[in-house]
Protein backbone atom coordinates (compact mmCIF):
# COMPACT_ATOMS: atom_id res chain seq x y z
CA UNK A 1 0.00 0.00 0.00
CA UNK A 2 2.91 2.45 1.01
CA UNK A 3 4.45 1.93 -2.85
CA UNK A 4 0.99 2.57 -4.45
CA UNK A 5 1.05 5.84 -2.46
CA UNK A 6 4.71 6.39 -3.08
CA UNK A 7 4.01 6.06 -6.93
CA UNK A 8 1.03 8.22 -7.39
CA UNK A 9 2.40 11.02 -5.45
CA UNK A 10 5.44 10.84 -7.68
CA UNK A 11 3.54 10.56 -10.95
CA UNK A 12 0.93 13.75 -9.68
CA UNK A 13 5.07 15.04 -8.67
CA UNK A 14 6.26 14.63 -12.22
CA UNK A 15 3.21 16.17 -14.06
CA UNK A 16 4.34 19.82 -14.75
CA UNK A 17 1.98 22.20 -12.84
CA UNK A 18 1.64 23.98 -16.03
CA UNK A 19 0.29 21.48 -17.81
CA UNK A 20 -2.57 22.57 -20.09
CA UNK A 21 -4.53 21.40 -22.42
CA UNK A 22 -6.08 23.44 -25.88
CA UNK A 23 -9.63 23.89 -25.58
CA UNK A 24 -11.25 23.17 -28.50
CA UNK A 25 -14.97 23.75 -29.64
CA UNK A 26 -17.92 23.00 -32.04
CA UNK A 27 -18.74 25.26 -34.92
CA UNK A 28 -21.84 26.10 -33.04
CA UNK A 29 -20.50 26.41 -29.36
CA UNK A 30 -17.54 29.10 -31.12
CA UNK A 31 -20.80 30.61 -32.65
CA UNK A 32 -22.53 30.62 -29.07
CA UNK A 33 -19.99 31.86 -27.03
CA UNK A 34 -18.88 34.27 -29.22
CA UNK A 35 -22.37 36.22 -28.93
CA UNK A 36 -21.83 36.54 -24.77
CA UNK A 37 -18.15 36.82 -25.18
CA UNK A 38 -16.80 38.13 -28.67
CA UNK A 39 -13.32 36.61 -29.70
CA UNK A 40 -11.71 35.67 -33.25
CA UNK A 41 -12.36 31.88 -34.29
CA UNK A 42 -9.10 30.28 -35.00
CA UNK A 43 -10.12 27.16 -37.46
CA UNK A 44 -7.19 24.74 -38.10
CA UNK A 45 -9.02 22.48 -41.49
CA UNK A 46 -6.64 19.24 -41.98
CA UNK A 47 -7.35 15.41 -42.84
CA UNK A 48 -6.60 12.19 -40.96
CA UNK A 49 -4.30 11.21 -43.97
CA UNK A 50 -2.12 14.44 -43.79
CA UNK A 51 1.00 13.87 -42.67
CA UNK A 52 2.10 18.22 -41.99
CA UNK A 53 -1.50 18.34 -40.39
CA UNK A 54 -0.65 15.31 -37.63
CA UNK A 55 2.75 17.85 -37.55
CA UNK A 56 1.08 20.69 -36.77
CA UNK A 57 -1.17 18.51 -33.90
CA UNK A 58 1.72 16.85 -32.05
CA UNK A 59 3.80 20.23 -32.09
CA UNK A 60 2.43 23.34 -32.73
CA UNK A 61 -0.87 22.82 -31.02
CA UNK A 62 0.97 21.18 -28.31
CA UNK A 63 2.96 24.04 -27.58
CA UNK A 64 2.38 25.75 -23.95
CA UNK A 65 2.03 29.42 -25.28
CA UNK A 66 0.39 28.51 -28.29
CA UNK A 67 -2.38 26.57 -26.18
CA UNK A 68 -2.65 29.96 -23.69
CA UNK A 69 -3.14 32.53 -25.86
CA UNK A 70 -5.38 30.44 -28.36
CA UNK A 71 -7.30 29.42 -25.32
CA UNK A 72 -7.45 32.75 -23.45
CA UNK A 73 -7.85 35.01 -26.79
CA UNK A 74 -9.62 33.15 -29.23
CA UNK A 75 -11.95 29.95 -29.88
CA UNK A 76 -10.35 27.21 -31.47
CA UNK A 77 -12.00 24.38 -33.89
CA UNK A 78 -10.39 21.83 -35.34
CA UNK A 79 -12.32 20.89 -38.65
CA UNK A 80 -11.79 17.24 -40.29
CA UNK A 81 -12.64 18.39 -44.49
CA UNK A 82 -13.52 15.04 -44.77
CA UNK A 83 -16.32 14.63 -41.75
CA UNK A 84 -19.65 13.65 -42.53
CA UNK A 85 -21.72 15.15 -40.12
CA UNK A 86 -23.74 18.85 -41.00
CA UNK A 87 -22.64 21.68 -39.55
CA UNK A 88 -24.85 24.79 -38.82
CA UNK A 89 -22.90 27.73 -38.28
CA UNK A 90 -23.64 31.34 -39.11
CA UNK A 91 -27.07 30.92 -40.15
CA UNK A 92 -26.58 28.19 -42.96
CA UNK A 93 -26.24 24.52 -43.01
CA UNK A 94 -23.02 23.14 -44.49
CA UNK A 95 -22.94 19.35 -45.49
CA UNK A 96 -20.61 16.85 -46.69
CA UNK A 97 -20.54 16.69 -50.34
CA UNK A 98 -19.18 13.34 -51.83
CA UNK A 99 -16.62 13.67 -55.08
CA UNK A 100 -16.18 9.53 -55.40
CA UNK A 101 -16.82 6.45 -53.72
CA UNK A 102 -14.79 6.55 -50.95
CA UNK A 103 -13.79 10.45 -51.56
CA UNK A 104 -15.33 13.83 -50.50
CA UNK A 105 -15.04 17.46 -48.84
CA UNK A 106 -17.17 18.97 -46.69
CA UNK A 107 -18.76 22.56 -47.61
CA UNK A 108 -17.49 24.51 -44.55
CA UNK A 109 -13.74 22.81 -45.35
CA UNK A 110 -14.12 24.42 -49.26
CA UNK A 111 -15.81 27.52 -47.80
CA UNK A 112 -12.67 28.04 -45.16
CA UNK A 113 -9.75 26.08 -46.90
CA UNK A 114 -9.87 27.98 -50.35
CA UNK A 115 -7.43 30.07 -51.26
CA UNK A 116 -6.42 31.24 -55.06
CA UNK A 117 -8.76 28.15 -55.76
CA UNK A 118 -7.04 25.37 -54.21
CA UNK A 119 -7.86 23.64 -50.91
CA UNK A 120 -4.66 22.51 -49.61
CA UNK A 121 -4.30 20.69 -45.98
CA UNK A 122 -3.50 21.76 -43.25
CA UNK A 123 -4.93 25.46 -43.70
CA UNK A 124 -4.89 28.05 -40.93
CA UNK A 125 -8.23 30.14 -40.79
CA UNK A 126 -9.36 33.37 -38.53
CA UNK A 127 -12.50 34.60 -38.32
CA UNK A 128 -13.27 37.58 -36.69
CA UNK A 129 -16.21 38.30 -34.13
CA UNK A 130 -18.29 38.81 -36.95
CA UNK A 131 -17.40 35.48 -38.75
CA UNK A 132 -15.48 37.31 -41.98
CA UNK A 133 -12.22 36.07 -42.35
CA UNK A 134 -9.19 38.04 -41.31
CA UNK A 135 -6.24 35.47 -42.22
CA UNK A 136 -5.25 32.05 -44.32
CA UNK A 137 -2.82 30.24 -44.51
CA UNK A 138 -1.75 26.67 -46.21
CA UNK A 139 1.05 24.76 -45.01
CA UNK A 140 2.86 23.78 -41.83
CA UNK A 141 2.95 26.66 -38.98
CA UNK A 142 5.73 25.85 -36.22
CA UNK A 143 5.01 27.79 -32.75
CA UNK A 144 6.78 31.10 -33.44
CA UNK A 145 5.18 31.94 -36.94
CA UNK A 146 1.98 31.09 -35.17
CA UNK A 147 2.81 33.26 -32.20
CA UNK A 148 3.32 36.25 -34.55
CA UNK A 149 0.40 35.50 -36.50
CA UNK A 150 -1.71 35.76 -33.58
CA UNK A 151 -0.17 38.63 -31.67
CA UNK A 152 -0.88 40.47 -34.73
CA UNK A 153 -4.71 39.71 -34.86
CA UNK A 154 -5.85 39.35 -31.51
Amino acid sequence: MKNLIFIVLIFFWAIPSGFAQLKSYTFEEAEQLSKKNPKPIVVFVHTNWCKICKMMENSTFKNPEIIKVLNTDFYFISLDAESKEDIFFNNHSFKFKPQGPNTGIHELATALATINSEVIYPTLTILEADFSIVFQKHSLLNAKDLLLILEKIK
